[in-house]
């Protein structure tokens, strides 16, 4: 088990929508992946400046809600 903390980059558009996240899973746009970890893990987020933000959350946390989105979206 790591307890590694991995930060995942969120980019948003003027409109509020995401443009980019990253650790994305490939079949997952980026507006799904983010909204799957704000469910997930919502004190894990950081707003930033610039339209920006950061998820902090450990290495076991990512492989889980990968795992999870992609259990999510078979099961769809």
């Amino acid at each position: 088990m790591s307890s590694d903390i991995v930060m995942l980059h969120v980019r948003f558009a003027p409109d509020g929508g995401v443009v980019e996240i990253s650790e994305r899973p490939t079949p997952n746009s980026a507006q799904a992946w983010f909204d799957w970890v704000s469910l997930n893990a919502p004190d894990a987020y950081q707003a930033l400046s610039g339209g920006r933000g950061v998820f902090r959350i450990t290495r076991d946390k990512l492989e889980e809600l990968r795992a999870s989105i992609a259990a999510n979206t078979a099961a769809a």
